[in-house]
């Protein structure tokens, strides 16, 4: 912005981005326990269902497993096997006692094949020697994110008593394993290979068939049903969506696959700046005219339906000469409540030069002979 400028303040409430459907539909009715959908970018909540009612949450589990790991191990690091994980059950990439295998790799098969005997290993490793111990920072975590509704008793999430988190919980982690670029890669993948010649296979069977997903984990055990957190980018939205106790797993791909489809539907592209358009006026020096202050490029983000936005523009009120079209001379900024979902600058609309000695002489006669009139009528009206 140029120097030396006065700036003008201005603030305005604009209406809705854009208007919610006048009959909304409402979230598809599906076969689960619980459920949850939710807007990536800000976390809001659009739909849920039993979200905060505690409940077995199978793999999905690893979710904070890996998170706690990564805080406290790099993923070059070497593991050695503990002879209790080598001897976990179900879901395994069969470990042996004694193998040595890095922190990467064992991440990769917990959050990829849901591996009970990485899971393990790792909290093993993390926790030295002792797997409550790893636990006792599993919950540490969910303390300090927050979560009402959980409680870890082991690393891998197979049915134990007291082992229990929500549908709202498991959003919280999901989002804060997605910050981790390591995590974020895995589990966008359906298979892999690691150490000792294992070729990893996945169990999220949207990933590649639901259009944009890319994670995040999946989890079954006889006491949680089938459960899934997913989350897909689609034409500028991102939506969360969390299934907790579904009868099978064919039903529950379909109801994450519903629950997403529903959510994206809740996002509509927005004009929120016009390009070219006036959003401001100054004044010009020797002149009675303004100079109009022009909206440099447009801003059309996708946003969340019926959502209330703020427009704020800071401009000059007058303007130094000489301007050249397309000084930044301000800037519109459009805000989703404390979230700014668009900022352009605001230029100057045509050129305009410093005026010279005679159009200076002529504005300043011109000023006076318009006082002198204010000052006549003032003096002779009330006589008149």
């Amino acid at each position: 912005m140029r120097r030396g400028l006065l700036l003008l303040l201005v603030l305005c409430a604009a209406l809705a981005a854009v208007a919610a459907p006048a009959h909304a539909q409402a979230p598809p009715d599906i076969p689960a326990r619980a459920y949850l959908v939710a807007d990536a970018k800000t976390g809001d909540v659009l739909a849920e269902r039993n979200a905060d009612a505690p409940r077995q949450i199978a793999s999905i589990t690893k979710l904070m497993t890996a998170l706690v790991v990564l805080e406290h191990a790099r993923p070059g690091e070497i593991v050695t096997v503990v002879p209790r994980a080598s001897s976990i059950g179900e879901s395994t990439i069969n470990l042996v006692q004694g193998e040595r295998i890095s922190v990467r790799d064992l991440l990769a098969a917990a959050l990829i094949q849901s591996a009970n005997d990485a899971a393990f290993a790792l909290a093993a490793h993390v926790g030295d020697g002792d797997v409550q111990e790893f636990v006792r920072l599993m919950n540490a975590k969910a303390v300090e994110l927050g979560l009402a509704d959980t409680n870890y008793v082991r690393p891998d999430g197979l049915d134990v008593p007291g082992h229990r988190s929500s549908a709202r919980d498991v959003l919280v982690v999901a989002r804060e394993a997605m910050a981790q670029p390591l995590i974020r890669r895995l589990v966008r993948q359906d298979s892999a290979s690691i150490a000792g010649g294992r070729e990893l296979f996945g169990w999220n069977d949207l990933l590649g068939s639901y259009r944009g997903l890319f994670g995040v984990k999946t989890g079954h055990t006889a006491l949680a049903g089938w459960c899934q957190v997913g989350v897909a980018r689609r034409d500028g939205a991102t939506v969360y969506a969390v299934v907790l106790g579904s009868p099978t797993r064919e039903r529950r791909n379909d109801a994450l696959a519903d629950l997403l489809d529903w959510g994206f539907d809740r996002f509509a592209r927005v004009e929120v700046v016009a390009a070219g358009r006036s959003y401001a006026s100054a004044d010009i020096p020797f002149s009675d005219e303004r100079l109009e202050l022009v909206a440099a490029d447009g801003a059309a983000p996708v946003l969340l339906q019926g959502r209330p936005l703020v427009e704020t523009v800071v401009a000059a009120s007058a303007v130094d000469l000489p301007v050249r079209r397309g000084d930044e001379l301000g800037e519109v900024v459009v805000r989703d409540g404390e979230r700014i979902v668009a900022r352009r600058p605001l230029v100057a609309a045509a050129d305009l030069d410093e005026p010279g000695f005679l159009e200076r002489a002529g504005w300043y006669a011109g000023r006076a002979l318009d006082e002198a009139g204010d000052m006549f009528d003032a003096a002779f009206g009330a006589i008149l």
